[in-house]
């Protein structure tokens, strides 16, 4: 018999899965960010060494670009539990005190980001505040990258405080084991899974091209 997940609970954990949702779509903005920026220093490499013309602004575009591609891709990473972890010691801990430790993690976490969130907003403030352009050729208002940027940060931050939210209800309310299964590491079953969802993706989307020619 299925058992009930508490009302608490389910809320929180219908709101990280919705913002899990963005992430997800912000990280593939990311990825095509990345793309383009090749693409952009390339034409830009082709265009001075070919045609005698440059487009006078490709390293403060491409930084904007980069620094914009990891901002958004942080709460996607923090969903995949994709990020680096040093959990040697955390790993051999009992389970409720290794539960404790993955939400404190979280906590610490919670709190740079938020630090992270609001810097980014007073950048932006006083970007706004004197009308600041870049010094390239295309002279851009500064508050156009530095918002992109800060638009990332604070929605990493919001991915953190649900995650925790959901990890402190599952800890009160379900028990250490929940809390585990949400934060812990990942393992090799979780890679193998995910490589064979890929795959049996992969031959869905083969037959359906076929079936359509």
């Amino acid at each position: 018999m299925r058992r009930r997940v508490p009302a608490a609970l389910a809320a929180a954990r219908g709101a990280s899965r919705a913002l899990a949702v963005l992430s997800t779509l912000m990280a593939y903005v990311a990825g095509w960010n990345y793309i383009l920026c090749a693409a952009f220093i390339t034409f830009d490499i082709l265009a001075r060494s070919f045609f005698g013309f440059s487009s006078t602004a490709t390293v403060e575009v491409t930084s904007y670009m980069l620094a914009g591609g990891i901002a958004w891709s942080l709460g996607h990473t923090l969903v995949r539990r994709a990020h680096i972890r040093v959990d040697v010691m955390v790993n051999r801990m009992p389970l409720r005190l290794r539960a404790g430790m993955h939400l404190v993690a979280l906590l610490l976490l919670d709190v740079f980001a938020a630090i992270c969130a609001l810097a980014g907003w007073q950048v932006v403030e006083e970007s706004l505040l004197f009308n600041a352009h870049d010094n390239s050729g295309l002279h851009l208002p500064l508050v156009l990258p530095q918002g992109i940027w800060t638009f990332g940060l604070a929605a990493f931050c919001l991915m953190v405080t649900l995650q925790l939210a959901e990890g402190v209800l599952a800890f009160a309310l379900v028990g250490p084991e929940e809390v585990e299964r949400m934060l812990g590491s990942r393992t090799a079953d979780d890679e193998t899974r995910e490589a064979l969802e890929a795959a049996a993706m992969g031959r869905v989307n083969a037959l359906q091209e076929g079936a359509a020619r």
